[in-house]
């Protein structure tokens, strides 16, 4: 019986590894907004009723690549990860744009206004691959409420693991603009 059970409980470890999709079969616009959960975070759409009581632009450093040799660099995947931080209140991140280390706008993240949960996370991948924000990269990542909240926890992880070598760092979100109460969202 013993057996029956450790053979059946391998069969469906084997079974569920199968049920997930290659990384290849991702389609590509799943592969660069992956959000903890569908359930918790929706889009929206922001108008001039909406009444917003604080929010911020922060941002975000990303080390796609750093030099590790006057002529080499290493490739780093970079997880810019938002953290509703607000246990009872949900918050509105009405942007979050990747910009090259020339100051350009690389790739907008979001087609509108994302709507996360109390206590909600969703994250946005720069893939290992991607070089087009080279070593001075960053977002900047817009939320609002419409009521006072706990501020979020904005910040990225880079990660590489090239060859035997591996490397992982964080990278903290920064606060360069607040909004004032009873602002309104630019279209």
């Amino acid at each position: 019986m013993k057996l029956l059970s450790s053979c059946l409980g391998i069969y469906l470890v084997f079974l569920v590894g199968c049920m997930s999709p290659p990384r290849g079969q991702i389609p590509s616009n799943q592969r660069n907004l992956v959000t903890s959960s569908q359930v918790s975070s929706q889009e929206i759409r922001l108008d001039e009723t909406w009444k917003i009581a604080m929010g911020q632009t922060i941002y975000v450093p990303i080390y796609s690549e750093i030099h590790h040799f006057k002529d080499r660099a290493w490739q780093l995947a970079a997880t810019l990860s938002v953290r509703n931080t607000d246990p009872k209140n949900p918050i509105i991140i009405t942007f979050v744009n990747y910009y090259n280390s020339h100051g350009e706008l690389v790739k907008k993240y979001l087609d509108s206004p994302l709507r996360m949960a109390p206590l909600a996370s969703t994250d946005f991948i720069v893939d290992q691959n991607d070089r087009t924000g080279g070593s001075g990269a960053n977002f900047l990542v817009e939320w609002v409420a419409e009521t006072e909240v706990y501020e979020p926890i904005v910040e990225a992880v880079m990660v590489s693991t090239t060859s035997q070598q591996g490397i992982s760092f964080v990278s903290v979100g920064r606060v360069i603009e607040s909004k004032p109460a009873a602002w309104t969202p630019s279209k």
